[in-house]
Protein backbone atom coordinates (compact mmCIF):
# COMPACT_ATOMS: atom_id res chain seq x y z
CA UNK A 1 0.00 0.00 0.00
CA UNK A 2 1.41 3.39 -0.98
CA UNK A 3 1.69 6.07 1.70
CA UNK A 4 -0.97 8.24 0.04
CA UNK A 5 -3.38 5.30 -0.03
CA UNK A 6 -2.70 4.50 3.62
CA UNK A 7 -3.25 8.13 4.63
CA UNK A 8 -6.51 8.25 2.68
CA UNK A 9 -7.73 5.08 4.39
CA UNK A 10 -6.93 6.47 7.85
CA UNK A 11 -8.72 9.74 7.01
CA UNK A 12 -11.79 7.85 5.78
CA UNK A 13 -11.85 5.87 9.02
CA UNK A 14 -11.59 9.10 11.00
CA UNK A 15 -14.52 10.56 9.06
CA UNK A 16 -16.47 7.46 10.01
CA UNK A 17 -15.52 8.00 13.65
CA UNK A 18 -16.97 11.48 13.58
CA UNK A 19 -20.19 10.46 11.81
CA UNK A 20 -20.78 7.57 14.22
CA UNK A 21 -19.69 9.59 17.27
CA UNK A 22 -17.08 6.99 18.14
CA UNK A 23 -14.62 7.72 20.93
CA UNK A 24 -11.80 5.48 19.66
CA UNK A 25 -10.48 3.79 16.52
CA UNK A 26 -8.53 0.54 16.97
CA UNK A 27 -6.03 -0.60 14.33
CA UNK A 28 -4.52 -4.00 15.11
CA UNK A 29 -3.21 -6.94 13.11
CA UNK A 30 -5.55 -9.92 12.83
CA UNK A 31 -8.73 -7.87 13.28
CA UNK A 32 -10.69 -5.38 11.15
CA UNK A 33 -10.52 -1.65 11.95
CA UNK A 34 -12.94 -1.10 14.84
CA UNK A 35 -14.71 1.82 16.49
CA UNK A 36 -15.70 2.12 20.13
CA UNK A 37 -19.18 3.66 20.27
CA UNK A 38 -20.90 4.10 23.64
CA UNK A 39 -18.36 1.75 25.17
CA UNK A 40 -18.97 -1.07 22.66
CA UNK A 41 -16.42 -2.34 20.11
CA UNK A 42 -17.76 -2.39 16.54
CA UNK A 43 -15.77 -3.66 13.51
CA UNK A 44 -16.27 -1.29 10.58
CA UNK A 45 -14.99 -3.54 7.79
CA UNK A 46 -14.80 -7.18 6.81
CA UNK A 47 -11.12 -6.83 5.91
CA UNK A 48 -8.74 -8.35 8.44
CA UNK A 49 -5.68 -6.13 8.80
CA UNK A 50 -2.29 -7.75 8.25
CA UNK A 51 0.86 -6.73 10.18
CA UNK A 52 2.01 -4.97 7.01
CA UNK A 53 -1.26 -3.03 6.85
CA UNK A 54 -1.04 -1.78 10.44
CA UNK A 55 2.59 -0.75 9.99
CA UNK A 56 1.79 1.20 6.81
CA UNK A 57 -1.29 2.86 8.31
CA UNK A 58 0.64 4.00 11.38
CA UNK A 59 3.62 5.26 9.38
CA UNK A 60 1.35 7.20 7.01
CA UNK A 61 0.30 9.65 9.73
CA UNK A 62 3.72 10.04 11.40
CA UNK A 63 6.29 12.69 10.62
CA UNK A 64 9.96 11.73 10.44
CA UNK A 65 10.63 12.64 14.09
CA UNK A 66 7.73 10.54 15.32
CA UNK A 67 8.77 7.61 13.14
CA UNK A 68 12.31 7.79 14.53
CA UNK A 69 10.98 7.88 18.10
CA UNK A 70 8.83 4.84 17.41
CA UNK A 71 11.73 2.94 15.90
CA UNK A 72 13.84 3.71 18.97
CA UNK A 73 11.29 3.12 21.73
CA UNK A 74 8.44 1.12 20.13
CA UNK A 75 6.04 3.72 21.60
CA UNK A 76 4.84 7.05 20.25
CA UNK A 77 2.17 9.57 21.26
CA UNK A 78 1.11 12.50 19.11
CA UNK A 79 -1.94 14.35 17.80
CA UNK A 80 -3.16 14.87 14.25
CA UNK A 81 -5.62 17.37 12.77
CA UNK A 82 -6.62 16.30 9.23
CA UNK A 83 -8.21 19.34 7.53
CA UNK A 84 -11.98 19.26 7.59
CA UNK A 85 -12.16 16.15 9.78
CA UNK A 86 -11.17 16.92 13.36
CA UNK A 87 -8.45 16.45 15.93
CA UNK A 88 -7.28 13.10 17.26
CA UNK A 89 -4.84 11.79 19.86
CA UNK A 90 -2.75 8.88 18.58
CA UNK A 91 -0.90 6.14 20.46
CA UNK A 92 1.22 3.77 18.36
CA UNK A 93 2.74 0.73 20.04
CA UNK A 94 4.13 -2.77 19.50
CA UNK A 95 2.28 -5.92 20.52
CA UNK A 96 3.61 -9.40 19.75
CA UNK A 97 6.15 -7.77 17.42
CA UNK A 98 3.36 -6.14 15.42
CA UNK A 99 2.36 -2.50 15.16
CA UNK A 100 -0.88 -1.46 16.85
CA UNK A 101 -2.55 1.93 17.01
CA UNK A 102 -5.40 3.60 18.88
CA UNK A 103 -6.77 6.98 17.84
CA UNK A 104 -9.05 8.94 20.17
CA UNK A 105 -11.30 11.82 19.22
CA UNK A 106 -10.33 15.14 20.77
CA UNK A 107 -13.25 17.52 21.08
CA UNK A 108 -12.21 20.76 19.42
CA UNK A 109 -14.82 22.81 21.26
CA UNK A 110 -13.49 24.05 24.58
CA UNK A 111 -15.89 22.81 27.28
CA UNK A 112 -17.41 25.35 29.66
CA UNK A 113 -17.81 25.19 33.43
CA UNK A 114 -21.55 24.84 32.93
CA UNK A 115 -21.25 21.94 30.48
CA UNK A 116 -18.98 20.03 32.84
CA UNK A 117 -20.99 21.09 35.91
CA UNK A 118 -17.86 22.27 37.67
CA UNK A 119 -18.18 24.05 41.04
CA UNK A 120 -17.92 27.85 41.06
CA UNK A 121 -14.98 27.69 43.45
CA UNK A 122 -12.85 26.50 40.53
CA UNK A 123 -13.47 29.84 38.82
CA UNK A 124 -11.78 31.58 41.75
CA UNK A 125 -8.92 29.07 41.63
CA UNK A 126 -8.53 29.61 37.89
CA UNK A 127 -8.09 33.38 38.32
CA UNK A 128 -5.60 33.03 41.18
CA UNK A 129 -2.32 34.82 40.54
CA UNK A 130 -0.01 32.11 41.89
CA UNK A 131 -0.11 28.56 43.17
CA UNK A 132 -0.11 24.91 42.14
CA UNK A 133 -3.30 23.16 41.01
CA UNK A 134 -3.09 19.40 40.42
CA UNK A 135 -6.08 17.56 38.97
CA UNK A 136 -6.16 13.93 40.03
CA UNK A 137 -8.08 11.02 38.57
CA UNK A 138 -7.90 7.83 36.59
CA UNK A 139 -7.86 7.50 32.81
CA UNK A 140 -10.98 8.99 31.24
CA UNK A 141 -12.10 10.74 34.42
CA UNK A 142 -12.14 14.19 32.82
CA UNK A 143 -8.85 15.71 33.92
CA UNK A 144 -7.97 17.12 30.49
CA UNK A 145 -11.45 18.51 29.81
CA UNK A 146 -11.55 20.14 33.25
CA UNK A 147 -8.17 21.78 32.66
CA UNK A 148 -9.38 22.93 29.23
CA UNK A 149 -12.43 24.55 30.81
CA UNK A 150 -10.24 26.29 33.40
CA UNK A 151 -7.82 27.61 30.77
CA UNK A 152 -10.78 28.71 28.64
CA UNK A 153 -12.31 30.60 31.56
CA UNK A 154 -9.04 32.34 32.33
CA UNK A 155 -8.62 33.19 28.65
CA UNK A 156 -11.93 35.07 28.57
CA UNK A 157 -11.77 36.67 32.02
CA UNK A 158 -8.16 37.74 32.58
CA UNK A 159 -5.21 39.10 30.67
CA UNK A 160 -1.77 37.53 30.45
CA UNK A 161 0.31 34.80 28.83
CA UNK A 162 -0.71 31.15 29.17
CA UNK A 163 1.77 28.43 28.19
CA UNK A 164 0.70 24.81 27.81
CA UNK A 165 3.27 22.00 27.61
CA UNK A 166 1.68 18.73 26.55
CA UNK A 167 2.37 15.41 24.87
CA UNK A 168 0.34 15.72 22.75
CA UNK A 169 -1.56 19.03 22.77
CA UNK A 170 -5.22 18.11 23.17
CA UNK A 171 -7.39 21.23 23.27
CA UNK A 172 -6.29 24.16 21.11
CA UNK A 173 -7.34 27.53 22.53
CA UNK A 174 -7.62 30.69 20.45
CA UNK A 175 -6.30 33.98 21.80
CA UNK A 176 -8.98 36.00 23.59
CA UNK A 177 -7.86 38.30 26.41
CA UNK A 178 -4.78 36.11 26.84
CA UNK A 179 -1.98 35.08 24.53
CA UNK A 180 -1.90 31.28 24.56
CA UNK A 181 1.25 29.41 23.59
CA UNK A 182 0.81 25.68 22.90
CA UNK A 183 4.02 23.61 23.00
CA UNK A 184 3.88 19.95 22.02
CA UNK A 185 6.72 17.75 23.20
CA UNK A 186 8.36 16.09 20.21
CA UNK A 187 6.97 18.68 17.79
CA UNK A 188 7.61 22.18 19.16
CA UNK A 189 10.32 21.12 21.61
CA UNK A 190 12.61 18.10 21.74
CA UNK A 191 11.70 16.95 25.23
CA UNK A 192 10.03 17.83 28.53
CA UNK A 193 13.31 18.97 30.08
CA UNK A 194 13.99 21.62 27.46
CA UNK A 195 10.41 22.86 27.44
CA UNK A 196 10.21 23.21 31.22
CA UNK A 197 13.70 24.70 31.55
CA UNK A 198 12.91 27.54 29.15
CA UNK A 199 9.35 28.29 30.24
CA UNK A 200 10.13 31.14 32.64
CA UNK A 201 12.10 32.92 29.90
CA UNK A 202 8.82 33.23 27.98
CA UNK A 203 7.23 35.50 30.63
CA UNK A 204 4.24 33.30 31.50
CA UNK A 205 1.43 34.06 33.92
CA UNK A 206 -0.10 30.58 33.78
CA UNK A 207 1.74 27.33 32.98
CA UNK A 208 -0.14 24.14 32.17
CA UNK A 209 1.81 20.88 32.39
CA UNK A 210 -0.12 18.12 30.64
CA UNK A 211 0.96 15.43 33.10
CA UNK A 212 3.35 15.19 36.04
CA UNK A 213 5.23 11.99 35.27
CA UNK A 214 8.44 12.14 37.29
CA UNK A 215 10.47 13.97 39.90
CA UNK A 216 11.86 16.56 37.50
CA UNK A 217 8.41 17.59 36.27
CA UNK A 218 7.17 17.81 39.86
CA UNK A 219 10.13 19.98 40.86
CA UNK A 220 9.45 22.37 38.00
CA UNK A 221 5.74 22.57 38.90
CA UNK A 222 6.59 23.52 42.48
CA UNK A 223 9.25 25.99 41.32
CA UNK A 224 6.79 27.70 38.96
CA UNK A 225 4.32 28.18 41.82
CA UNK A 226 7.04 29.41 44.20
CA UNK A 227 8.20 32.03 41.69
CA UNK A 228 4.78 33.67 41.52
CA UNK A 229 3.07 31.79 38.69
CA UNK A 230 -0.10 29.73 38.52
CA UNK A 231 0.83 26.19 37.51
CA UNK A 232 -1.84 23.65 36.55
CA UNK A 233 -1.16 19.98 35.95
CA UNK A 234 -2.65 16.50 36.00
CA UNK A 235 -1.51 13.43 37.90
CA UNK A 236 -2.69 9.84 37.46
CA UNK A 237 -4.05 8.69 40.81
CA UNK A 238 -7.39 7.39 42.03
CA UNK A 239 -7.66 9.56 45.14
CA UNK A 240 -6.12 12.54 46.89
CA UNK A 241 -4.31 10.20 49.30
CA UNK A 242 -2.83 8.21 46.44
CA UNK A 243 -1.79 11.45 44.75
CA UNK A 244 0.09 12.57 47.85
CA UNK A 245 1.81 9.18 48.05
CA UNK A 246 2.90 9.49 44.41
CA UNK A 247 4.24 13.00 44.94
CA UNK A 248 6.19 11.93 48.04
CA UNK A 249 7.60 8.93 46.19
CA UNK A 250 9.01 11.21 43.49
CA UNK A 251 11.63 12.35 45.99
CA UNK A 252 14.36 10.40 47.81
CA UNK A 253 13.89 9.81 51.54
CA UNK A 254 16.80 12.05 52.45
CA UNK A 255 14.98 15.03 50.99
Amino acid sequence: MERSQATELVHNLLKGMISQKASDLFVTAGFPPAFKVDGKMTPVSNQILSPQHTQELARSIMNDRQAAEFEATHECNFAISPPGIGRFRVNVFMQQQRVGMVLRTITTKIPSFEELRLPDVLKEVTLTKRGLVILVGGTGSGKSSTLAAMIGYRNFNSQGHIITIEDPVEYVHEHQKCIITHREVGVDTDNWHNALKNTLRQAPDVILIGEIRDRETMEYAVAFAETGHLCMATLHANSANQALDRIINFFPEER
